[in-house]
């Protein structure tokens, strides 16, 4: 009988589990060969930034509250984990998004593609940017390509078609929002490539984005009147977003439920160290509250923030400080809750800031507006959310400061005075990878290395490629792919056990 191959996961977040759950299903198919698999978390909870409060009908998130739709992986784990019936989607308040221009809230402009525009009513009929904006973003029909190869910043690439302007107050905000970044240092080729091939192709980022715009809705109308609504529906050109009736943690506790009866599933288990064996295998030692402990696996997949597979790496790998150089930006979301009869109507999903602003706050979302389940009848909730790349300082207040500070910015955007009912601070420290110019390179460079000195050992996760929930999901994927044919290629024949020492 073939020995059971052993798989240690470093990181117990949406990456991590989605590892563990992958490598499950897979090994269930090959009928040839058993797993052991072990997940090792250093926080006292598994999940990561999926985190649900959930208390009197109230469903508020710590992290995120909603995935993309257009990207499979997502929802392909959901029906996987038979949760499909908990999908909801936004409310129909979604159709509209302020922006704060010029210390009010104004219409984020409808039919545009991550804020560039892709019909004349978004260039024109846009109460954020002045004429002299809307006559510079113009060169846009007019500008060839750019001639040079190689990466460049999403900020000097929308600046040299669209002008300052645009990318200061419409842009920036939808695109560097995303990652808590800052467009003028995100790297263009890592998180919107799609950019430089409409460019290339359609000669402008407005034409292309309109020929897309137009397939989406012909896509849709093929797919009935109810995707057509919902494409029509979506502000600023971005796709349709779907949540969890039970909030993120639903997902969390249905991987625990697939996996704790099948793979070891550690908190409070901080990873050490890392070594490969003479053998060829790796032992893995991390202390937990008991001691330490030391780990023998076959393969190694390191699902934790770069930082920690740094220094996991670095004595093995002269490139692991490539991963120690992906910045993560600290931010904060602070869920505050009202009596409805209390506040103005709140007739859209939110708003967002511009950092031009200078506002403490980076985007609002009405969470009971865009997601009406979260929220009891009779109250509303607003979830606003404190620093980005180059602007941290506000996280350095204490919770009564921040939360002080949110509500003077409510009061003078949208005029809310009322007393909130109870409010909620989360923190996330380092929480936010910072894809910088030439990140595919160097990350590319750190798996060359890997696979000629660690091989073996692989990483997954949002400091790589992708920081939303469907993109974790889909590195984890292929995580569990390479470590798969890596086992299969290195089939060994004696028999090992766990090493406790």
């Amino acid at each position: 009988m073939t020995p059971a191959k052993r798989v240690v996961i470093v990181g117990g977040g949406i990456s991590g589990l989605a590892c563990a759950f992958y490598l499950q299903q897979m090994a269930r198919d090959a009928k040839s060969t058993s797993f052991e698999c072990t997940v090792l978390e250093a926080d006292g909870r598994l999940g990561g930034k999926l985190f649900t409060y959930r208390e009197d009908g109230f469903i508020l998130e710590g992290g995120p509250d909603s995935m993309l739709v257009r990207k499979p992986a997502g929802i392909g784990l959901v029906r996987s984990l038979g949760i499909e019936a908990e999908l909801v989607p936004s409310g129909s308040g979604v159709a509209r998004t302020y922006v704060v221009s010029r210390g009010k809230l104004a219409l984020l402009p409808s039919g545009t593609n991550m804020g560039i525009p892709a019909h004349w009513d978004a260039l024109w009929g846009n109460e954020v940017i002045s004429a002299r904006g809307k006559w510079r973003a113009l060169r846009d029909l007019v500008l060839p390509p750019m001639r040079e190869e190689g990466d460049v910043s999403v900020g000097a690439f929308l600046r040299r078609r669209l002008g300052d302007e645009w990318v200061d107050r419409l842009c920036e905000p939808l695109l560097a929002g995303i990652y808590a970044g800052r467009a003028d240092s995100l790297s263009l080729e890592a998180t919107f490539p799609q950019f430089r091939r409409l460019e290339r192709e359609y000669g402008s980022l407005m034409l292309g984005s309109a020929a897309e715009r137009r397939w989406r809705a012909a896509q849709a109308r093929a797919q009935g009147p109810a995707a057509a609504a919902a494409v029509s529906a979506t502000p600023g050109g971005r796709s349709a977003f779907v949540a969890l009736r039970g909030g993120f943690s639903t997902l969390v506790e249905r991987l625990y439920d697939e996996l704790h009866t099948w793979a070891k599933l550690y908190t409070k288990a901080r990873v050490e160290s890392l070594h490969q064996t003479e053998d060829g295998r790796y032992c893995v030692s991390f202390t937990t509250p008991t001691g330490v402990q030391n780990l023998t696996a076959d393969a190694v997949i390191i699902a934790a923030p770069a930082f920690v597979a740094a220094e996991l790496l670095k004595p093995w790998l002269a490139r692991a400080r490539y991963l120690a150089d992906i910045p993560y930006v600290s931010t904060a979301t602070v869920s505050l809750a009202y009596r409805s009869e209390n506040l103005p109507v709140l007739d859209a999903s939110g708003f967002l800031a511009p950092r031009v602003e200078r506002r403490l706050m980076t985007a609002s979302t009405w969470l009971s507006t865009k997601w009406p389940h979260t929220t009891p009848h009779g109250y509303a909730v607003l979830r606003c959310f404190v620093g980005r790349a180059g602007q941290e300082e506000g996280l350095d207040l204490d919770d009564a400061e921040m939360i002080r500070r949110i509500r003077q910015e409510l009061a003078e955007l949208v005029g809310i005075t009322a007393q909130p009912v109870f409010t909620r601070v989360t923190r996330w420290v380092k929480a936010m990878p910072q894809y910088g110019v030439g990140h595919l390179g160097r990350l590319q460079a750190v798996e060359q290395e890997l696979t000629e000195k660690l091989p073996g050992v692989f990483l997954t996760g949002a400091g790589y490629r992708g920081v939303g929930i469907p993109d974790c999901i889909a590195q984890a994927q292929t995580a569990v792919e390479q470590t798969l044919n890596y086992l299969h290629q290195h089939a060994s024949p004696s028999p090992h056990a766990y090493a406790n020492r």
